[in-house]
């Protein structure tokens, strides 16, 4: 079996924080570059004490960056959290790719 380079525990808050919808659409908005919380709120139609909670697990997971300017935070997507995610899943492909195919019950 083909290790994993990412241990189990970080591969579990990367696929965690890939979870949920809101999530999943904010990362959608950061693709367009760096963006202030007042941004995404208007982008996601939402308040911004909800979409702390979503950018916080984001954020916990790697998957985003924040800087303060002023009184805002900026976001932007972390490149290094994307490269782990995609080292996870082209090992998970490799692991599928060599299974055999064996009879192993009874």
């Amino acid at each position: 079996m083909v290790a994993l380079s990412v241990s189990l525990k970080k591969s579990v808050t990367l696929f965690h924080a890939l979870s949920d919808e809101t999530r999943l659409a904010l990362l959608e908005q950061l693709i367009e570059g760096e963006q202030c919380v007042c941004e995404l709120t208007d982008a996601m139609k939402a308040t911004q004490s909800r979409l702390s909670f979503h950018l916080k697990v984001l954020k916990d997971a790697g998957f985003i960056r924040d800087r303060r300017e002023g009184r805002w935070m900026y976001y932007s997507i972390d490149p290094d959290a994307v490269e782990e995610l995609e080292t996870v899943v082209n090992t998970l492909k490799l692991v599928a790719k060599s299974a055999v195919s064996a009879n192993r019950c009874c």
